[in-house]
């Protein structure tokens, strides 16, 4: 696939990243040439240099041959005008466009046939609010991905000593997945995976992915030894992009307080969000944490625009009382320096984003996609359809699908109804699966099985 990405920045270089290891055809379009430069040392692609709504230089970028264009520059607006731009003078490719501001997204007029022409709209922020709402809706799980429109949840957590399943083999855990419903679907043990088997023997500190429906994940978690307390205080650090929706979101629900070092924006999300208390402060600071009550705060969530001052404020926050932090870090490197801070959470806005691009890059009929373990690995809720081919999984049993080892079924959704997974189940037109690859590159074997008729 030829695919046409405008910005070089953090999104765009991690896209670029994901999709160059695919052996897909890339040409990168900003304005910096210092970034440029860094991914053509580092990837096989090809850069432009220049502005990205200009006609002149989405030519010399091939926009006439592309297939698809992402448009994931800083600029909301020069997003959007790009988008118009291919749409009136090219034969247009498929458009995805990031859009950050709230004001643009409360009007879903704005994009469509009748309003701005781009096919799909992406909003980073927005997905890590939802991500970290999640974490907050179950504390003691390390990631939750939606899929099935929140009918199922894929959710991982670190094996407790005195857990319900430690030491156990998958095929003995009846009392936990007699439904069918229910299933582990990954295993990872220091970081390698390994193979998900009604052998497999589960340990103390493997890190254990889970599919249940979402009314099941809390007994789940219950018997795992894993549901933690409610969350009831929160101080949210930072009152960008993602801290502002945070608020928004948890303001009905929780007691929150938001921390935002720019006078002039506290004042604005005051006036925003009505049932949070917003303070005009450094969120490092230690004295003002101790005054806001940190070592009775249940959450503190450092999600300002730096990395370092999230890592030192979530560190000491942590160290001053707080029950638990979250840690936002837009470079994936410096998770690496997590160990012995105290943090007990790192959310990647690149990789919660990564999966809402690559569902409209995959092959097959494709309704969702979350990027793993750093982007090694998937989990993809697929659409069947009885093809023309012999590549299909409908009216075929669970047993007779030769998946190949290192892609696990995890869920089966059926007019939006929950189906069990058992060895005799028949595959139907237009269920929804949603299966875990372990290695990305297993990614294919489910285009093949999941192509729509049109294909």
């Amino acid at each position: 696939m030829k695919v046409l990405i405008l910005g070089a920045g953090v999104t765009g270089s991690s896209v670029a990243e994901a999709l160059a290891r695919e052996e897909n055809d890339i040409v990168v379009v900003d304005f910096k040439p210092q970034l440029l430069e860094a991914l053509k040392e580092r990837f096989d692609l090809a850069t432009v240099c220049g502005n990205a709504a200009h006609p002149c230089i989405l030519e010399q970028a091939g926009v006439e041959y592309a297939d698809m264009v992402i448009a994931v520059t800083d600029s909301d607006e020069t997003n959007m005008l790009a988008c118009m731009v291919i749409n009136t003078l090219y034969s247009r490719p498929k458009t995805i466009a990031r859009v950050r501001a709230i004001d643009f997204l409360k009007h879903p007029h704005l994009f469509g046939p009748n309003g701005i022409p781009i096919d799909h709209v992406i909003s980073p922020e927005q997905i890590v609010k939802n991500s970290i709402y999640n974490l907050i809706e179950f504390p003691g799980v390390l990631h939750v991905s939606e899929f099935a429109g929140g009918l199922i949840r894929l959710f991982s957590v670190k094996v407790v000593v005195d857990g319900f399943v430690t030491g156990k083999k998958i095929k003995d855990l009846k009392g936990l997945m007699a439904s069918g419903k229910i299933r582990i679907v990954a295993i990872f043990r220091q970081g390698k995976p390994l193979q998900v088997t009604g052998d497999a023997t589960i340990e103390p500190a493997d890190e254990l992915f889970i599919a249940a429906p979402r009314d099941e994940v809390r007994r789940v978690l219950r018997a795992l030894h894993k549901l933690e307390r409610p969350i009831k205080k929160i101080i949210i650090a930072g009152g960008g992009h993602i801290g502002k929706r945070l608020g928004l979101a948890l303001q009905d629900d929780y007691h929150v307080k938001i921390i935002e070092k720019d006078l002039r924006r506290a004042k604005k999300i005051a006036n925003e969000i009505e049932s949070a208390v917003v303070l005009k402060g450094d969120c490092s600071d230690e004295t003002l944490l101790l005054d806001e009550s940190i070592d009775s705060t249940d959450l503190f969530c450092a999600v300002t625009d730096n990395d370092g001052v999230n890592i030192i404020s979530a560190s000491l926050a942590k160290s001053l009382g707080a029950r638990k932090v979250i840690c936002l870090l837009n470079n994936m490197s410096y998770s690496k320096l997590l160990p012995g801070t105290g943090i007990d959470l790192a959310v990647i806005p690149n990789q919660e984003t990564l999966g809402s691009i690559l569902k409209h890059v995959r092959k097959g009929d494709v309704a969702q996609v979350s990027s793993l373990c750093g982007g090694t690995a998937e989990a993809i809720e697929a659409v069947a359809h009885l093809n023309n081919g012999s590549n299909t999984v409908v009216g075929q049993r669970v047993d007779a699908i030769k998946l190949p080892l290192g892609i696990v079924l995890g869920a089966l959704i059926r007019n939006q109804v929950v189906i069990s997974i058992h060895h005799d189940t028949v595959f139907e037109e237009n269920d929804h699966v949603v299966m875990f690859a372990m290695d990305k590159k297993l990614v294919v074997y489910i285009e093949k099985l999941f192509q729509p008729l049109n294909k």
